[in-house]
């Protein structure tokens, strides 16, 4: 049998997991052009290390035997936890690897810091939001022409959370944004 993982993608693996982003969300048929341009030009490969500056778990790889299999990209929404994108390459779709991501995902960030995990689905989209409901999510609400004209359902799971402090989302000060505006002149 094989053996499911992860890890925070290391700086190495930023190109691997931007490159099979930009992938999955061109062959989306759930999302319009628009959206996909929209998408993939604030996905940069500057944003993901942003995110992983925040916190380097904001940009996780699911592995088969160690190798990649999947990927998890979320960042902090003052106070929640926004899940960007989940997918499984081609490659490994017909395994248990959607599953594993599900539960780890869970697992790593309801760690007392985050009132709730939430993410945006396209009401066409069966198979995500069936996967969401087993691991517990539930729909809140549907956002009716939400993004460029198209309905959202918005997907919740309720954390505990335990700290009184609160992250303030992707803020970035001066020396973020120099470091952002470096990676994406030397196009990383």
């Amino acid at each position: 049998m094989s053996k499911l993982g992860y890890h925070a993608a290391t700086a190495a693996e930023i190109d691997m997991i931007h490159d099979r982003l930009m992938e999955v969300i061109d062959e989306s048929e759930y999302y319009s052009d628009r959206f996909k341009t929209h998408e993939k030009a604030r996905l940069s490969k500057g944003y993901l290390r942003a995110l992983q500056r925040v916190d380097p778990y904001h940009v996780i790889i699911l592995t088969v035997d160690g190798e990649p299999g999947g990927g998890l990209i979320s960042g902090p929404e003052c106070g929640a936890i926004f899940r960007y994108w989940s997918w499984i390459f081609p490659s490994h779709r017909k395994s248990r690897l959607g599953l594993h991501g599900m539960r780890i995902f869970d697992e790593h960030w309801d760690n007392g810091k985050f009132h709730k995990a939430f993410t945006f689905v396209r009401p066409e989209n069966e198979v995500a939001l069936a996967l969401l409901r087993r691991y517990g999510y539930e729909q809140t609400t549907i956002l009716r022409q939400h993004i460029f004209g198209q309905d959202y359902v918005v997907m919740e799971k309720f954390y505990t959370k335990t700290t009184d402090d609160y992250d303030s989302g992707m803020a970035m000060g001066r020396v973020a944004r120099f470091r952002a505006r470096v990676d994406t002149l030397l196009g990383r």
